[in-house]
């Protein structure tokens, strides 16, 4: 049976296992399950994943429903190229490290970035305090400081020599607050550098694609449904906090 994943590529983990899949040349269904519009909160979406968030995956009658799982899970299946997930066990825990670390820490801030800038504002049509705004934006400068100097550091990637899981993961959590507007890379030479070599190893068109939905967030028309309003703040408050 055919690899099935449910994304929405206004998504940061959806993205990243989005670019993996077709990097790699995993052959997949994809099902887009658009955030916007709340068909992740069906009664047709619990049947795949009850937490009613995306991503999740189907292999025939096996389902994943988070990120990271799928990601490792697609690695070792398909034994896809050692340096993304490499079996040096060193390089595996800098890997896992990460993995672990990105998701009360870089991804948080992002995701935070996002929706205080641009989803609340526009979108949802309720806006920020701008002591909110401040505090998310210097959480987000705090982040970025520890992935240059914890992770990145002098190395080309985030683990080494080479592209990982980690870099794919981080990049496309970064994409969040440059899809808002903030202008992350402009006094980081460092991390501008390391994203240029990202972008180049993920492939330029692949990666645009993956990032065509988020970059256009700001554009998006106000939602004017009141029910769906709240049904859809309540569902992302518990990843803003």
């Amino acid at each position: 049976m055919v690899l099935e994943l449910y994304l929405d590529l206004l998504s940061q983990p959806c993205r990243a296992i989005y670019i993996f899949a077709k990097k790699n040349n995993i052959p997949f269904q994809m099902h887009t399950v658009e955030l916007r519009k709340g068909e992740h909160l069906s009664d047709a979406f619990a049947r795949v994943n009850p937490m009613k968030r995306v991503p999740a995956m189907m292999d025939g009658g096996f389902t994943l429903c988070e990120s990271v799982a799928i990601l490792l899970y697609l690695a070792h299946k398909y034994k896809v190229p050692d340096h993304w997930y490499p079996q040096d066990l060193q390089a595996r825990a800098r890997v896992d490290e990460y993995l672990a670390w990105q998701h009360t820490g870089l991804r948080r801030s992002c995701l935070r970035a996002l929706w205080h800038k641009v989803m609340f504002p526009v979108f949802l049509g309720e806006q920020i305090p701008p002591e909110t705004l401040a505090a998310t934006l210097a959480e987000l400068d705090v982040n970025l400081q520890v992935l240059e100097d914890k992770f990145l550091q002098d190395k080309d990637f985030l683990v080494g020599p080479h592209i990982s899981l980690a870099d794919l993961v981080a990049i496309t959590e970064l994409m969040h607050p440059v899809s808002a507007g903030c202008k992350i890379f402009e006094s980081r030479p460092k991390l501008a550098a390391w994203r240029q070599r990202v972008e180049a190893e993920v492939g330029e068109s692949l990666f645009q694609e993956a990032h065509e939905v988020v970059l256009k967030a700001k554009d998006m028309p106000p939602l004017m449904d009141p029910a769906l309003k709240e049904k859809l703040k309540l569902s992302v408050q518990c990843l803003l906090h």
